[in-house]
């Protein structure tokens, strides 16, 4: 299984058009943050020090979690291209079995939208470090590669599942398209969740990245929060509740319960996951 694994990689990384386009609903995020909202979102919070410090890590968030949907969902689009170039019957005919060839599809894209999480990361702490002076936090680097992990199996478990009912790359495209775009609304990086009206709040309540992206902006903003709010505590749960730095259901979610609700999502996305490779493994 590993060589399949290392093939879907190296077809990933080869097509540098695709990885470019991957990432282009991280690129439009970044993009509108620059040119449209980090003037407007800053004038909100005016009197808070280092606002494009914090403004900066909140985009960093958002950004990172759309990274993990978008690029996993062009990888597994290798798996689609396979089925309906007939690829995969070829593939079936090894000894390793059809189960662990679709278990191939997903660990690269999973690893896929790990590694991109991670170059992006990067990129754009590099970008800010030179624009805004942010300092790069050593200390949550750990935290950050757990919650990278976490979103990179998300998000591969649960386009997967979508990518079940889709047998055509044309098809996928256009759905990637649509990701893309609405992912950006949907996890609170092109308008704070706290701007929107109730149903549109009830709606990225109801996204699982919107808690991954509560989980990054609570490691890379809490400590920076923590100093500019140490007086006011009042004003620090307004921010949070706006930005979606935590999110709010009949309180504020600790990061804890932000984790548990990652956790169960994911367990629940696996287990249909796994019935839907066993279905098709039993009629493949």
């Amino acid at each position: 299984m590993f060589s399949l694994v290392k093939r879907n990689l190296m077809l990933y990384f080869r097509n540098r058009s695709g990885v470019f386009f991957s990432l282009f609903g991280a690129l439009i995020s970044f993009v509108l943050y620059l040119v449209f909202l980090k003037q407007t979102i800053k004038s909100s919070w005016s009197a808070i020090p280092d606002a494009f410090q914090l403004l900066d890590n909140w985009l960093i968030a958002g950004t990172l979690t759309i990274t993990a949907i978008t690029t996993s969902l062009t990888a597994l689009s290798q798996m689609v291209k396979d089925e309906e170039q007939k690829i995969d019957l070829d593939l079936r005919l090894t000894d390793i079995g059809p189960l662990a060839v679709r278990s191939s599809y997903l660990i690269a894209a999973a690893f896929i939208a790990f590694i991109m999480q991670a170059i992006v990361y990067v990129v754009m702490v590099a970008y800010f470090a030179v624009t805004d002076s942010l300092a790069f936090q050593i200390q949550v680097l750990p935290e950050l590669i757990l919650i990278m992990a976490l979103s990179a199996l998300l998000s591969t478990a649960i386009n997967a599942i979508i990518v079940n009912f889709i047998h055509s790359v044309d098809s996928l495209g256009k759905l990637a398209s649509l990701v893309g775009t609405a992912s950006g609304f949907l996890v609170g990086t092109y308008v704070p969740i706290g701007t929107l009206p109730d149903f549109a709040q009830l709606l990225m309540k109801l996204t699982p990245g919107t808690y991954i992206a509560s989980l990054y902006r609570q490691t890379l903003m809490t400590p920076k929060l923590n100093d500019v709010f140490a007086h006011a505590s009042t004003q620090l749960t307004q921010f949070e509740r706006s930005m979606g730095v935590k999110i709010e259901w009949s309180g504020l979610l600790t990061q804890g319960q932000s984790y548990l609700i990652v956790i169960a999502v994911l367990i629940v996305s696996a287990g249909i996951l796994s019935i839907q490779s066993l279905k098709k493994g039993r009629y493949a």
